[in-house]
């Protein structure tokens, strides 16, 4: 996820801000924070996205197995779902790794441009639901967004998996959540509404970030018409400047994975954290921000 939103910059306009925006940090020191960000991490979340690659490493390489069970080991107490956004190339691995370790898996095909690497995601995705290793398959992941694809083509895969998987795995796709109000038949075709919500890309400020991520929500869930909506990505950067209003720091990082975390546990909204540990590959697609939306460094530390 990336980038910046032509048409989709965050406006007070029409706000209703009598409604709480989330923990009131006006009474805490840093210190107190850092505590307050500790204890909320400690006490597990819903969901995080897998960050596959250490320093050094990027899409494209091979990542083995023993790299995936390393750090599945250390997030697995703090979380029930793991995302996986690949079914090659050492991603395959995330969902089989994570049933050993009692983890629900969110197991997403890649689609993009290329013809024979989407065949042989679709089929990596389709192979693993067979066996029993996915709970959610995400068919693509902001192909519409990125126009890697048609909305036919996005469509026939959908229809592919839901075909060829058992009845039992809901399929979705991923996207930004203002695309299943665009797209009213792929928001159709879907069993669940797997939505991106990122207030930091709309150049929100962080005092108003947890109430226009509640409206990205509530966008999504009119446009699934009564079908279950999961958060599939959402996170602040902990450094790398700003975009608008948005501005990336530790602090920020921290109050908005809190308020995410109490709005999940107090509304059972489920989100999937982006991300796991930092990566520093993502410089390049997303500048300076890219390398740091994790909750782990890229040491793989607890980041604060």
């Amino acid at each position: 996820m990336g980038g910046y939103r032509e048409g989709h910059h965050f406006s007070l306009k029409g706000i209703d801000l009598s409604e709480h925006s989330g923990v009131d940090f006006s009474k805490y020191s840093l210190k107190e924070l850092t505590k307050l960000w500790r204890k909320t991490i400690k006490s597990g979340m819903h969901g995080l996205c897998f960050s596959l690659y250490e320093d050094g490493q990027q899409p494209g390489d091979i990542i083995t197995e023993e790299q995936v069970r390393r750090r599945m080991k250390i997030i697995q107490p703090y979380t029930k779902w793991i995302r996986s956004f690949s079914c090659t190339e050492g991603n395959e691995f995330i969902p089989k790794i994570a049933k050993e370790f009692g983890i629900k898996t969110l197991v997403g095909g890649w689609l993009g441009k290329d013809p024979e690497i989407n065949e042989r995601e679709m089929a990596g995705l389709i192979q693993l639901a067979n066996e029993g290793y996915v709970d959610i398959a995400a068919v693509g992941n902001e192909v519409l967004y990125r126009n890697d694809l048609s909305k036919e083509e996005l469509l026939g895969f959908i229809h592919q998996v839901k075909g060829a998987t058992p009845e039992s795995v809901p399929v979705g796709y991923v996207d930004a959540y203002y695309e299943f109000s665009v797209h009213p038949d792929i928001s159709a075709a879907c069993d669940v509404i797997l939505a991106n919500c990122y207030p930091y890309w709309e150049g929100c400020h962080m005092e108003y970030s947890l109430l226009h991520m509640k409206q990205m929500f509530a966008q999504a869930a009119a446009a699934g018409n009564g079908k279950k909506v999961i958060i599939t990505e959402t996170g602040w950067p902990s450094e790398g400047g700003g975009l608008g209003s948005a501005l990336a720091s530790h602090e920020n990082a921290m109050k908005y994975f809190i308020n995410s975390q109490v709005w999940s546990a107090k509304d059972d909204i489920e989100i999937f954290y982006f991300s796991s540990f930092d990566e520093s590959w993502k410089v390049g697609p997303e500048g300076d921000v890219g390398a740091y939306w994790g909750l782990w460094d890229k040491n793989e530390n607890l980041k604060f």
